[in-house]
C-alpha cells in the first residue's frame, strides 16, 4: 500500500465575521484532477466545480468549523490550528503524513506533520484542501447572510471591506462577528 498524505490547510483567518474553516483531503497518487490552484486564484464556480470533483475523486476528505466564540476565547491562530487537527481527525482513512499549508503545524498524535509554505500553491492535496474549506466557508456565509442581510455577507464573506465596516458603523456588531478582532471591538467600545 502506497504512503497515504493528507494535504490540510484553512479559510477565513482574515475575516471580522463567522467561522475559521479547515480541510483535510487524501488523494489518490494517480489523480486526473486538473486545475488545482491557490484558491484565492480561482473564480468562485471554478472553486464549487473543483469541489465537487475532489469529494467525488478523494480517497477521504473532511471539513471542520471552529465558531467565532471559539475564536475569541482562544485566538484566531489557535482556533485554525485546532479546525485543522479536527479536520484531520475526522478523516475515514489515517494518513502516514501531514501537509499543512502554511509556517505552523497543528498538534496531531502518530502522524508526521509538516508546513510547507506557500503548500496551496505546490502539493495538489493542500490545494484540494484549501478549495474545500474555502467553498465551505463561503456556503456557511451565505447561509448567515439570511439572518443578517444588512451586512452584505454574500459578498463579502465576512471579510474588512469597506462596505462591511459601514454596515458594521450602521448596524452595530451581530452575534456572527468576532468580538476579539480590531474593527469590531472598536464598534463595541463605542
Amino acid at each position: 500500500m502506497h504512503e497515504l498524505i493528507a494535504g490540510v490547510d484553512e479559510a477565513g483567518r482574515g475575516p471580522l465575521a463567522g467561522p475559521v474553516t479547515a480541510a483535510a483531503v487524501i488523494l489518490p497518487n494517480n489523480h486526473a484532477i486538473s486545475g488545482l490552484a491557490d484558491s484565492k486564484k480561482i473564480s468562485v464556480k471554478k472553486r464549487e466545480a473543483l469541489a465537487g470533483i475532489i469529494k467525488q475523486t478523494a480517497l477521504s476528505y473532511a471539513v471542520c468549523f471552529i465558531s467565532q466564540e471559539e475564536i475569541d476565547r482562544i485566538n484566531i491562530l489557535e482556533a485554525s490550528l485546532k479546525a485543522m487537527a479536527q479536520a484531520i481527525a475526522k478523516l475515514s482513512l489515517r494518513p502516514h503524513t501531514v501537509l499543512v499549508d502554511g509556517n505552523k503545524t497543528p498538534t496531531v498524535q502518530g502522524i508526521r506533520v509538516q508546513a510547507i509554505i506557500k503548500g496551496d500553491s505546490k502539493i495538489d492535496s493542500i490545494s484540494a484542501a484549501a478549495i474545500l474549506a474555502k467553498v465551505a466557508r463561503d456556503e456557511r456565509m451565505l447561509e448567515f447572510d439570511k439572518f443578517y442581510p444588512e451586512y452584505g455577507f454574500a459578498r463579502h464573506k465576512g471579510y474588512g471591506t469597506k462596505e462591511h465596516i459601514a454596515a458594521l458603523a450602521r448596524h452595530g456588531v451581530c452575534p456572527i462577528h468576532r468580538k476579539s478582532f480590531a474593527p469590531v471591538r472598536k464598534i463595541l467600545d463605542l
